[in-house]
């Protein structure tokens, strides 16, 4: 359910991992990587992640999902070199009630880029920067 991976992500795979009969409504959040970024063009980037820990932060979201709307969570992202437009994160929020499936999936991109162990560092044509916590 909650993945690291250096490999592309099956966004469709990630929302059929959550779908059940008893949910009315899957949401998902699909992140991208940019080309560009405070006006500066970036020709890929990097992400690093504690793997671990990170599961652990995905973990609890899911926790706190299902205790707070009944949603059923699934979060992958990827690590290592992606090219602008590669799919970085997908999370699928499946509940009963779609503004229950809506709400879960925003709660675990935000609390993913607060809490999760997961840094990216941009390449720009001159050179390149850390981005800092989040993905």
């Amino acid at each position: 359910m909650y993945e690291i991976v250096t490999h592309p992500i099956d966004a469709a795979a990630v929302a059929a991992a959550v779908a059940e009969a008893s949910a009315g409504a899957i949401a998902t959040f699909i992140g991208t990587t940019r080309d560009h970024n405070e006006g500066r063009r970036v020709t890929r980037l990097e992400y690093e992640a504690y793997p671990e820990m990170a599961l652990r932060v995905f973990a609890h979201i899911a926790s706190e999902a299902n205790e707070r709307w009944g949603a059923r969570v699934v979060i992958h992202h990827r690590t290592g070199s992606l090219d602008p437009g590669a799919l970085s994160v997908v999370i699928a929020a499946a509940a009963p009630h779609r503004a229950d499936a809506f709400e879960a999936c925003r709660h675990a991109i935000e609390i993913l880029k607060k809490d999760a162990p997961i840094w990216k560092r941009e390449f720009y044509p001159d050179g390149s920067s850390w981005v800092g916590l989040g993905s």
